[in-house]
């Protein structure tokens, strides 16, 4: 007997149709999965046959054949346990009914029948969403997850049993109630405020600005100046994540993982912090199976790079085309898949190896040359594409001492907020919504410069040896500082202020 039903694998980000057919007809007992499937895929013949057989029921001693169509499209993963058990028990006559002809079958399942969560319910969702279904079972672990969706009709089930008696209409199994996101409902993760950084009131404000515009920055200056714990306070201050950003950003992480069932949703934006070690398959992502690197999980959050000279050359230069793009494309053997990649890149760096180069407190041992190679592992085509490079000193001992807090977090993400607001508005009819991902259309249309700013420009622009692309970003931030101003027009003020964040490029060159 032949029997079908559906359900949807992943591919990168985005989900595909599966339909899963079997066939059971007489001969010897065998048990065949085709249609292109990975390992993991073949091993679910095991775990199929042990879950229906612990789950009460009667595995077929028959020819069974298993097809998963289409059959040109690699099969990853163990998602299709639940999808092949339920269609082989259709094919036996166990399931009789063919009002469910239309569910999305999604699960993993374990020898006693458990179903066990599976990575990317909410990509999967929404891709077959978009392809007109609207009704799941998946497993209970994964019901807060799928609850955020809405338009969809998602059943959640502990173990097989249910699945088959609910089929059956044995048993009633209730829809699993949507849940409403609520923008900043949780308390801040992250223990770090700006109220407990002393002095480095020059850093603040060049982080206020680059978190005001979703400019990237680079933090230049000894050890123990606080380039650290300023970057860690960076996400205290960023702009709460709306439900369409929440949704893109718990999809990459339920892709490849890293998603807290309890939670089912990922409310705070992403800080990720790779070790220096990491490789450029771990930044970029891929490995077999294609899944999101560092650059993705730091998708709509930061990506700090501590002690950015010591990572590989070629991790850095893979930063080279997200970082422009807002996008990374990993193409492998088996596959292609693009991932979003638009994140704030937060770095830091001492000026030379002993890391007291212009220090006012520390003398610097190093040679010219030994401070020329250090800065050359970080290319030019690189430090191009940071908005702001600032220089960082050591704070003063009166200044650590001062018993007064500072500033809080909560006040500057006000303005932060305010500035992003003014940002929103002014440039949603683009489809984009920071001044630092304008194009040069954006540019020209936003960043008019009166006569004596073009001036300034021109000048810097000839004695700093500037590129085309650094006057663009250079432009994005004065267009930024003024809007933290309430300004309609850049002025003379704002352009300085975003050249003085330029300067270590030209200084290492």
């Amino acid at each position: 007997m032949l029997a079908k039903v559906l359900s949807f694998t992943l591919v990168g980000l985005e989900g595909k149709k599966i339909e899963v057919e079997t066939d059971i007809s007489k001969g010897l007992p065998a048990y065949d999965v085709v249609g292109l499937p990975d390992a993991s895929v073949k091993e679910s013949r095991e775990r199929v046959r042990s879950a229906v057989k612990n789950a009460g029921y009667l595995f077929p001693a028959n020819k069974i054949t298993v097809n998963l169509a289409p059959a040109d499209l690699k099969k990853e993963g163990s998602g299709l346990d639940l999808a092949i058990a339920v269609c082989i028990l259709k094919a036996d006559g166990e399931i009789k009914t063919r009002t469910h002809e239309d569910v999305i079958f999604l699960g993993e399942l374990a020898l006693d029948g458990t179903l066990r969560s599976v990575r990317g319910i909410l990509p999967l969702l929404i891709s077959a969403r978009k392809a007109g279904y609207t009704r799941f079972v998946v497993p209970a672990v994964n019901k807060k997850e799928a609850s955020y969706l809405p338009g969809v009709e998602v059943y959640a089930a502990e173990n097989l049993g249910e699945v088959v008696t609910f089929l059956c209409g044995e048993r009633e199994l209730a829809p699993v109630a949507h849940q409403e996101y609520v923008t900043g409902d949780t308390v801040n993760p992250y223990a770090a405020d700006f109220k407990y950084v002393k002095g480095q009131l020059a850093a603040k404000r060049a982080i206020e600005v680059a978190v005001s515009g979703g400019h990237n920055i680079l933090m230049v200056g000894p050890p123990g100046a606080g380039k650290t714990m300023l970057a860690k306070c960076i996400p205290t201050i960023m702009p709460d994540m709306p439900f369409d950003e929440a949704l893109e950003v718990t999809k990459i992480h339920s892709v490849a993982g890293q998603l807290d069932a309890e939670e089912g949703i990922t409310r705070c934006r992403p800080f990720r912090t790779p070790h220096h070690t990491a490789t450029t398959v771990s930044l970029t992502g891929g490995t077999t199976n294609s899944k999101p690197g560092e650059i993705s999980l730091a998708h709509g959050g930061v990506l700090f790079l501590d002690e950015l000279p010591e990572y590989q050359r070629g991790a850095l230069e893979a930063l080279r085309q997200p970082l422009e793009d807002r996008v990374i494309t990993v193409a492998r053997a088996a596959s292609t898949v693009t991932y979003p990649a638009n994140f704030m890149l937060v770095a830091s760096m001492n000026p030379c190896p002993c890391g007291n180069y212009g220090s006012r407190q520390q003398e610097c041992v190093c040679t010219a040359n030994q401070i020329q190679r250090y800065r050359a592992k970080i290319s030019g085509p690189l430090l191009d594409r940071i908005d702001l490079q600032l220089v960082v000193d050591s704070v003063k001992y009166e200044e650590l001492t001062e018993k007064a807090d500072g500033e809080p977090s909560a006040s500057i993400k006000q303005r932060v907020d305010a500035c992003r607001a003014i940002q929103r508005n002014r440039l949603q009819k683009d489809g984009i919504f920071t001044n630092s991902e304008m194009g040069e259309k954006q540019i020209k249309k936003y960043c008019v410069l009166s006569p004596e700013c073009e001036a300034v420009m021109q000048n810097a622009f000839k004695t700093l040896n500037l590129s085309a692309r650094a006057r663009s970003r250079i432009l994005k931030v004065a267009r930024t500082i003024a809007d933290l101003a309430g300004e309609e027009d850049i002025s003379r003020i704002h352009l300085l202020e975003a050249i003085g964040y330029r300067t270590f490029d030209q200084s290492a060159r």
